[in-house]
């Protein structure tokens, strides 16, 4: 299963919708919210699928903050992030992730990539296709799903 992880889109979808069109074999789109309208343009444009949850930025959205999905046996949870105060640490999010036992745990919020296993569990922020916070420039991300987890930051 190859899944696309975005997050904090912003209201500027067309270079992610771009992107997201070259790709070959994309199962699934993961949206973790600012701006999560911008995840049906996403899944109107692709004819996909895209999972969702909003961030701090969505004020009239009714979309779930949180979200536990199971995809291809594995657990994962789906938050922006600001809940758990992820501009401080992790620390908040990986004892949920423990609490909930995730293998997967997708976040966003910092507009920073983040691709790191943590006792088994991998988490994962695909950083921003839109407004980049990082030396990494504008990002996204990709999760494959098959016997293995292999996750990948990718530029835009």
């Amino acid at each position: 299963m190859k899944i696309a992880v975005v997050s904090d889109t912003h209201h500027r979808t067309k270079l992610i919708i771009n992107k997201l069109k070259e790709l070959n074999n994309l199962d699934k789109v993961i949206h973790l919210g600012d701006i999560v309208k911008d995840a049906y343009k996403i899944e109107d444009e692709l004819d996909i699928e895209v999972l969702k949850v909003r961030g701090n930025c969505d004020f009239n959205a009714f979309d779930e903050e949180e979200k536990i999905i199971h995809l291809n046996n594995r657990k994962i949870l789906m938050t922006h992030g600001h809940k758990y105060n992820i501009k401080v640490d992790l620390n908040r999010l990986y004892y949920k992730s423990k609490e909930i036992e995730a293998d997967i745990v997708l976040f966003g919020h910092t507009h920073m990539p983040y691709n790191e296993v943590l006792n088994n569990t991998l988490f994962f922020n695909p950083g921003s296709p839109t407004n980049p916070r990082s030396q990494e420039g504008k990002t996204y991300g990709i999760i494959q799903i098959n016997k293995k987890i292999e996750a990948s930051i990718f530029k835009l």
